[in-house]
């Protein structure tokens, strides 16, 4: 065979190649998502689906919504090699099992390809990584506060709270009138319970103390830990948390609160999405703050989390449009589309909002609170969200080992040896999340 044979049989190969690669980056595209009601379908579909479709002819997303097991579910098709192209977990500590396991697709290409890297607030794609290998990015970057009714604030004449003793002492004044201090419960969504833990951990033991206890520096039995699960049980014990809270959901949490039988509501800027719906025909205004803190912990902290997480896994046979899938929820467009139509649980982690604009119906106060987080997080004044950075065995423990303390079943000291021997196995077996740095 002669050499210019060669040359053209090896182009001929190459062109070959890239017209299968080139099949392959198009096609059909799947994204498991968890809970949405029709009205969120909807809203999903004519931001995300539908535009993203047109502009990208040779892809085709679609979403399957699986509900409360989107978890269970994705874990076995995993397992088995199937499953959707679009990997979506329930926060960066799911991520690091499966980048060990090799399930999912490392995505440093597409961050160099798309701009990621300038484009993305760099907290968050380091929370994404598995041994120096970006694996994950967050949807939406959230935090937890204090939701408060307003109206009846100023009807009683109490000040919002900025310390943990003035919080308790508008909680028994609360108690005093028959509302209920905190509207709070588990019903639906029993994972709730961590976020009065995350509280605690943050705003008594401070963020330090959890970035060391993170990092494995200092164990999960410590004194500021101690101290501030027995805040959190002396809290219970008094009637804070009010008598239904296994009953009561999310969004009758809120609908609670607007109506005047609970005064404050600790939660997540998620809850922002149900606050246009219960406090204008309830003729009250709602207000938000930071967590108060104790005084050696000084200003309310505002501990970090991420809710949910975009992968892409590693049998995708389309993870080119897989990728720009993702990059397309990432874009400014999208930010201002889905943040009108759904607040709260869109914030995806752009490093410039400077340039979007979002609809008139917007609540002010979530784009106050909003503009508040982002200057925390750039600025590393954060606390740590026990859903973003513990690991998953050590959350499930959490969740149902803290009922127990309320329940008068075990105690604090028992609750907090086990939370750290499960913590401590996993952070062995490299299942901790990526902790940034303070």
């Amino acid at each position: 065979m002669t050499a210019s044979i060669v040359s053209r049989a090896a182009i001929a190969l190459m062109a070959s190649t890239a017209f299968t690669l080139a099949a392959q980056a198009e096609g059909p595209i799947s994204w498991w998502y968890e809970t949405a009601t029709p009205e969120q379908q909807g809203v999903i579909t004519r931001n995300i689906i539908e535009p993203f479709n047109a502009s990208h002819p040779g892809d085709t997303l679609s979403i399957d919504y699986r509900g409360a097991q989107l978890d269970n579910q994705m874990r076995v098709a995993l397992l088995s090699g199937s499953g959707p192209d679009i990997v979506y977990t329930a926060g960066p500590s799911y991520v690091a099992p499966m980048a060990q396991a090799g399930q999912l697709l490392a995505l440093d290409q597409y961050a160099e390809q798309f701009g990621w890297n300038d484009r993305i607030l760099p907290v968050f794609l380091e929370m994404g990584k598995y041994n120096d290998q970006l694996y994950a990015l967050p949807k939406t970057y959230e935090t937890l506060g204090l939701f408060y009714n307003a109206t009846l604030f100023e009807e009683h004449g109490w000040s919002v709270p900025t310390t943990i003793a003035e919080l308790e002492t508008v909680a028994d004044a609360m108690l005093a009138e028959n509302i209920v201090p905190f509207s709070a419960g588990n019903a639906l969504w029993r994972p709730t319970n961590e976020h009065y833990v995350t509280i605690v951990f943050n705003s008594i033991a401070g963020p330090e103390a959890v970035y060391q206890a993170l990092k494995g520096e200092i164990p999960w039995t410590s004194e500021p830990f101690v101290k501030a699960i027995d805040k959190l049980d002396e809290w219970w014990g008094k009637g804070y948390f009010g008598p239904n809270y296994f009953s009561l959901n999310g969004e009758q949490q809120v609908a609670q609160l607007a109506n005047g039988q609970a005064g404050m509501m600790p939660s997540g800027t998620w809850q922002f999405q149900h606050i246009n719906t219960y406090f204008p025909p309830a003729n009250a205004e709602a207000g938000f703050v930071g967590f108060p803190s104790a005084d050696d912990v000084g200003e309310p902290v505002f501990a970090l989390g991420v809710g949910s997480t975009f992968s892409i896994a590693a049998t995708s046979q389309n993870p080119d449009g897989a990728a720009a899938a993702i990059d397309f929820i990432f874009s400014d467009e999208t930010y201002a589309s889905m943040n009108t139509e759904w607040q709260g649980e869109w914030n995806t982690p752009l490093k410039d909002l400077s340039g979007i604009t979002l609809g008139e119906g917007v609540l002010p106060l979530y784009a106050e609170a909003m503009q508040t987080l982002a200057q925390s997080v750039s600025e590393g004044e954060y606390g740590y969200t026990t859903w973003t950075f513990l690991p998953p065995a050590t959350v499930s423990f959490l969740v149902s080992g803290i009922e127990e303390v309320w329940l008068d079943r075990t105690d604090t000291v028992q609750f907090l040896e086990q939370l750290d021997a499960t913590f401590q196995q996993e952070l062995a077996e490299g299942k901790v999340p990526a902790i940034p740095a303070r």
